[in-house]
């Protein structure tokens, strides 16, 4: 491949259009799993665990689907990232880019567990349900989704939002509609379960906008 190639692919790379794509799939992606969760297992994290019982029909899917998710997530950050090139603030980028790892590690540390519920129900379905072991599993899922990743989902959209606001990333609407939605997930989070739902939202607007805004532009 000649210099003139390299150049080429290296500029298609860089395009925004990438991390728009990106976030658009992994906000389907994250839409998808927590509607295939939430059709089998129940919100309460109090419950026996029943729904080992009626099938698992769609919680493998589930599982399944968190990596590619997770693949699609860290795309967006990074061409996010490298499309502010030298205007990133050193602070903000390393707060960014640490809520967004924390962000990912709590979803597929809670996509683990969940995964090893159902391999032990599977080894011994009459001994995990009503067991420790399973309210154990189940209330440290409930707690990473609920708790942790929530609060890093918000810290990521303070973040981003802020870094929008100062390099025009965005439209300022969406970056101070970011600060009204991470606000409401932290305090909506207790209250509602479908609260996490609006963090994918947030990304697939943003995805929108730069789509958009590379589109006029070509």
């Amino acid at each position: 491949m000649d210099t003139s190639q390299v150049s080429l692919t290296h500029a298609h790379l860089r395009t925004p259009r990438a991390a728009a794509v990106a976030g658009i799939v992994f906000s389907v992606l994250l839409f998808a799993v927590f509607g295939l969760l939430r059709l089998s297992i129940p919100g309460d994290p109090f419950e026996p665990g029943a729904w080992l019982q009626g099938g698992l029909t769609y919680v493998t899917p589930a599982m399944n689907l968190v990596p590619f998710a997770g693949i699609a997530f860290l795309w967006f950050v990074g061409v996010l990232r490298d499309k502010l090139g030298s205007r990133e603030d050193q602070f903000f980028a390393t707060v960014f880019l640490g809520s967004a790892f924390l962000l990912l590690a709590m979803l597929f540390a809670a996509a683990a567990v969940f995964g090893a519920i159902i391999i032990a129900f599977r080894a011994t379905p009459e001994g995990l349900e009503h067991s420790a072991a399973f309210h154990l599993g189940r209330g440290l899922a409930y707690a990473m989704i609920n708790i942790y990743l929530v609060k890093a989902a918000s810290v990521f959209m303070v973040t981003t939002s802020t870094i929008a606001l100062y390099t025009r990333l965005t439209p300022r609407w969406l970056a101070i509609g970011g600060y009204a939605i991470a606000v409401l997930l932290m305090i909506g989070s207790y209250y509602f379960d479908w609260s996490l739902l609006v963090f994918p939202l947030w990304v697939l607007l943003v995805s929108v906008s730069i789509l958009q805004e590379e589109q006029a532009k070509s």
